[in-house]
Order: C-alpha cells, then sequence, then structure tokens
C-alpha cells in the first residue's frame, strides 16, 4: 500500500473497541515515527508520554472531551513539549550528537550560541509556542506511521491540558500537553464517521500553482 493509500483509509476514530489492544510491537513503530521527526535545530523539543493502564486513562476522562475514547482506545499518547528553553537542554541535545558523530564537543558552539541569544531572552510563553509547534509534525508522521498499520487514531485538542499535566505530574518534568492521540481499533458500530466518504477540498482549490 502506498502512503497516499494509507491516508486514504485513515480517518479520526470515534469510538474504540476496548476489547482490541495494539501490540507493544506496534506501538512502539508509531512513537518511533514520532522519534524520527524533524524538529528545529534538530532539538526535539518534547517528549511522548505513552499510556495504556486503564487506571490512568480513567484519571485523564475527568479532562477529555471524548471521554469514550479515553477510556476505551487502547493507548494514549500524549505529546507535551518543553515549557522553555533553557541552556542545559540545548547543551545535552547538541553533546549526544556530537558524542554519536564522533566529533568533539562543542563543535558546534557558533551555532548553539546563537540559539541561546534567540531563545533564553525570550518569554517562557514565547518559548512554548515555538515548542508546541514542533509536536505537530511528530503526530502527523506517528498518524501516519498507525495508519500503515491498520491501527485507528485520532487526534485531539479537545481536553483540560491542565487536568493531563497534573495526573501526569509534567510540571515536575519542564513539559506542558500539547496535544493527545488516541491509538486503537475502531468500534466499527459506534463509530459514525468511518462509514462516511472521506471528503476534502478539490485540490485546484486547496493548492495555489505559481508557475
Amino acid at each position: 500500500m502506498s502512503l497516499l493509500e494509507d491516508l486514504q483509509w485513515r480517518h479520526a476514530a470515534k469510538a474504540y473497541d476496548p476489547s482490541k489492544k495494539v501490540s507493544q510491537e506496534n506501538i512502539d513503530k508509531i512513537i518511533e515515527a514520532a522519534r524520527l521527526a524533524p524538529t528545529s535545530s534538530g532539538l526535539q523539543p518534547f517528549r511522548l508520554i505513552v499510556i495504556s493502564d486503564q487506571e490512568t486513562k480513567e484519571k485523564l476522562v475527568a479532562g477529555a472531551l471524548n471521554p469514550d475514547c479515553m477510556r476505551d482506545c487502547s493507548h494514549v499518547i500524549v505529546f507535551a513539549a518543553w515549557d522553555r528553553y533553557t541552556s542545559e537542554r540545548i547543551d545535552k541535545v547538541y553533546d549526544l550528537t556530537t558524542d554519536e558523530r564522533g566529533l568533539p564537543r562543542g563543535a558546534f558552539s557558533s551555532y548553539t550560541g546563537k540559539l541561546k541569544e534567540i531563545y533564553l531572552e525570550q518569554p517562557a510563553s514565547l518559548n512554548f509556542e515555538h515548542t508546541a509547534r514542533q509536536t505537530y509534525i511528530a503526530l502527523g508522521l506517528a498518524m501516519a506511521q498507525a495508519a500503515e498499520l491498520r491501527i485507528d487514531s485520532t487526534p485531539a485538542e479537545g481536553f483540560s491540558n491542565e487536568v493531563v499535566d497534573e495526573v501526569l505530574n509534567l510540571n515536575d518534568l519542564g513539559l506542558k500537553s500539547v496535544s493527545l492521540m488516541y491509538v486503537g481499533y475502531a468500534d466499527a458500530e459506534k463509530d459514525w464517521l468511518g462509514q462516511m466518504k472521506k471528503v476534502r477540498i478539490p485540490m485546484d482549490e486547496f493548492a495555489i500553482t505559481i508557475g
């Protein structure tokens, strides 16, 4: 199957079958797709919290716009971004990069110095706007990988960030939740959207071609 066929197949599942669980092997593939996503300056300024524990999902239900998806899906993946950039965070990423590439630490110091000049002078709220945007690239690739595996998923911003952050103690990790991805197998009878034709804006209206 091609990527376009996978994307034609997928939809945002509106109901999940709680009796069907995604294998750890396939969850690992979905997470790996997100891990390999491109990010600004290669900083990967976010983390994924992968939840299959039913008790934890029940605690998160209080903050979910679609509590049934939260409760019944196989896994909930939380995309949580750094609350702000710090010298330590930037250096840690670039120390790993130089170590893995067999380069001396500090080989990119002129570049990381410029990053610090830009980001560390900004308020934390502006930092977070930037780190949060990086998560959406990873979310898209994770959904594409799920579709290739014929695993249903639902991206969600409709939830209480405060509830998710508190239940998962994200503040202690210097993280703030951005979006959720419900993963599992749709309930064919309850998933009303899965029974409908996929509709998108026509190509000649969607893409504006110049030249």
